[in-house]
């Protein structure tokens, strides 16, 4: 439990984006509260890449190695509870966690992150963020070259196997059932040596995440070393919408450049905005919303 009750900025998540947001702020001497449920996205990944100095780094060791740094700052504290409800205030807003306890803040950042919606697929949640992936500039060069499997359709399917294509001769895009592919893409991916698989998928083959095949229906089986797929999310926290917080189509929380939202005061950073999704974009946003931020603090006092 965190004695203060009353901050300047309270940041709702707190891995990449939110660290990253409080340290500005930290750095800026604003009284900082940090509301972390320890549920980040990527808590399967077993190793992040295409983040300098830290390439190679478990997404875990990175986090803990930021929070160390950023709880140097006095004025910053960092609180373990799941938030619950968010309101305006005259001042600015209410924070209502899990234990009961409510926080209250001149401005909030929402660095929450998504919640993937898995496949109906034995196996694949397990395997989610170790060898089922989303992203080849997070993990393409690792499995270069090797039998990769996509699972996807339709258009989906065809915009997976143009990103895929260069990391590896070996794919296979498997449909799960009738292709949706229309004569052109097919044609397109025929040429660059795709080869398209409509078999219905009954599970993936793993040992502890790390796929050796997938298992079809038939009764028959392909080994891959990797699979690509896309899968849906929902935002991880409903609080912003529950604010009246503006959401895009592709159902991202809307925000400007620097991580402003469409309700005054109260601002938002990282997965939860954008559909790149990577440790070094979500740093940087953070650190312009946390900047950001304090130039809005500075307006208003000044």
């Amino acid at each position: 439990m965190i004695k203060e009750t009353t901050f300047d900025v309270i940041i709702i998540g707190g891995s990449s984006a939110g660290l990253s947001a409080a340290m500005a702020l930290g750095r800026s001497l604003r009284k900082v509260l940090i509301i972390d449920s320890n549920s980040p996205c990527n808590r399967n990944t077993i190793h992040s890449h295409n983040l300098i100095a830290h390439d190679g780094d478990t997404p875990l060791a990175i986090t803990t190695s930021a929070k160390h740094q950023v709880l140097k700052y006095r004025s910053v504290k960092f609180l373990t509870d799941l938030a619950t409800e968010g309101t305006r205030t005259n001042t600015g807003f209410e924070i209502k966690v899990k234990s009961g306890a409510i926080y209250s803040s001149r401005k909030v950042l929402f660095t929450t992150g998504l919640i993937d919606i898995m496949a109906d697929i034995k196996g694949f949640a397990e395997c989610w963020g170790i060898s089922v992936l989303h992203c080849p500039y997070c993990h393409g060069y690792e499995v270069k070259e090797e039998e990769i499997g996509l699972i996807a359709n339709g258009d989906s399917g065809f915009e997976l196997s143009r990103l895929i294509h260069h990391w590896s001769k070996k794919i296979t895009l498997f449909t799960n059932g009738q292709s949706y592919l229309t004569a052109e893409q097919f044609s397109k991916i025929k040429k660059r040596n795709i080869k398209v698989d409509e078999r219905e998928i009954s599970m993936l083959d793993h040992y502890n995440g790390h796929i050796k095949s997938i298992k079809f229906k038939d009764g028959t089986e392909k080994h891959v070393s990797a699979v690509f797929s896309r899968v849906p999310f929902k935002q991880h926290c409903e609080i912003p919408q529950q604010m009246g917080c503006k959401i895009t189509e592709q159902g991202f929380l809307e925000v400007d450049d620097f991580g402003k939202s469409s309700i005054p005061g109260l601002f938002a950073a990282g997965d939860n905005t954008s559909m790149f999704r990577a440790l070094s974009i979500a740093i940087a946003a953070g650190t312009k919303a946390g900047a950001f931020i304090n130039k809005e603090l500075i307006d208003e006092d000044f």
